[in-house]
Formats: C-alpha cells, structure tokens, sequence
C-alpha cells in the first residue's frame, strides 16, 4: 500500500508494510492445542478461528546494517473480513482504518487525509489473501525457520513478484503470537511486538467506519 502524504516517509513505509502484514497474524487463531507444534503449525491453528482481535503494539524500524531508524507504538483491531484499524498513539497520533471497502489515512498533526480502495491499497498483499477463504499457501510459500528468544517461527515468502517485502516471519510463544518481522525489498526490518492480545472480542462496529474531520485535506486515489 503505498503512502500518497510524502512527509515521514521512513516511518509511512513502514507502517505500509505493518499493515498489509497484519492481518497474517490477526485474522487466525491462537487456539491451537498445547501440543508441541512448529512455527508453520502454530500459524495455521492460528488463521483457522479467530475472526476479531485487539492488541497493543510496539514498532521498531531497522535498516539493512540493523541501525534503529524509528520506533511507534498503539493499538491495532481486526474483524474479519476485510476491516481494521490501527491507532498509533507515540510518538504521534495517526491513525489507518480499513471498513472493507476503503482503507483511510489520517493524519492530525497535517490535517490531511488519504483514502484508497481496499484492492488498490492493498493488492496482492496478506490483507487481502487472509481476508478471504483460500490456503495461505496458494500465495506463500510457509516453512519453519530457527530464531531468537526461544519461539516457533513462521516464515512466509511470496509467491508472486510484484510485491513490496520479501518475507514475514512470526515468532509464537505457545499459543501466543509475540513477533513479526517484515523485511522489504531493499532489506529494512519492520518489527512488531504485541500485547495484551484479545481473541475475538466484540468490537463496536464504529471503529471501523471513519468520517474526515471537519477541515481535513482530502486525498483520494
């Protein structure tokens, strides 16, 4: 999804990524059995049930040599399918609201607006493809991959070339989903960590319906 407000850009591609991404994690389950499963398995209990989520989160954006280049943190909702927000509360309040047919950029500090077609926004990306009913492996190729911190991970390569990243890797803690890693074409690493994890709560439908504020620039593409 590209960005069409040109300030901030390291931090607007990043949250891009983030969001396409995300719904890898939040349109799944996390009530696989305790069982001793691997990443791969974990990611697939975990895209079989769970239809909302609410988390907090924590972003860090590195590049290729792992130098920090920004850091945010908020709260992100999903409903499946095809809806989300993302509220980003630090270091400045902005935030990304998918109602399933539209995605909105809002951004209070500039007053300005940008609203997209979901299809156009998001493409060919793990929005769109965990939004509907086909296997995450018609579109990614899924293996187990070692990593850090002593979880099970999941790494998902696309299949298609025209892509923005390269992979996702998600790390699960039993049956709780605490990392992923978005690694772009030019070798940045968006990392997002979550908390406070709610599976399928109810979510007032509000939070994905999104009204321009009143003197707001509007940009449509």
């Amino acid at each position: 999804m590209a960005r069409a407000i040109a300030s901030r850009p390291g931090r607007r591609a990043s949250e891009a990524l983030a969001v396409r991404a995300i719904v890898v994690v939040f349109l799944g389950a996390l009530a696989a059995p305790a069982l001793a499963l691997d990443g791969p398995a974990r990611l697939h209990a975990f895209l079989d049930q769970v239809h909302s989520l609410r988390a907090d989160f924590q972003q860090s954006v590195f590049d290729e040599d792992a130098r920090p280049l920004d850091a945010s943190s908020g709260k992100v909702y999903i409903a499946r399918p095809g809806r989300f927000r993302w509220d980003y509360t630090e270091p400045y309040a902005q935030e990304i609201v998918g109602d399933g047919e539209q995605v909105w950029v809002y951004d209070s500090e500039l007053e300005q607006v940008t609203v997209r077609p979901l299809g156009d926004a998001l493409g060919d990306t793990p929005v769109m493809l965990l939004s509907s009913d086909e296997p995450v492996e018609h579109s990614f190729e899924v293996r187990a991959v070692e990593g850090s911190g002593g979880f099970e991970w999941a790494e998902l390569t696309p299949l298609g070339e025209q892509v923005s990243f390269k992979r996702i890797r998600l790390g699960f803690d039993g049956e709780t989903l605490r990392l992923m890693e978005l690694e772009d074409a030019f070798g940045q690493l968006t990392r997002l960590r979550f908390e406070q994890v709610e599976r399928n709560p109810e979510l007032d439908p509000a939070l994905f319906v999104f009204t321009p504020p009143e003197g707001a620039d509007v940009f449509s593409n």
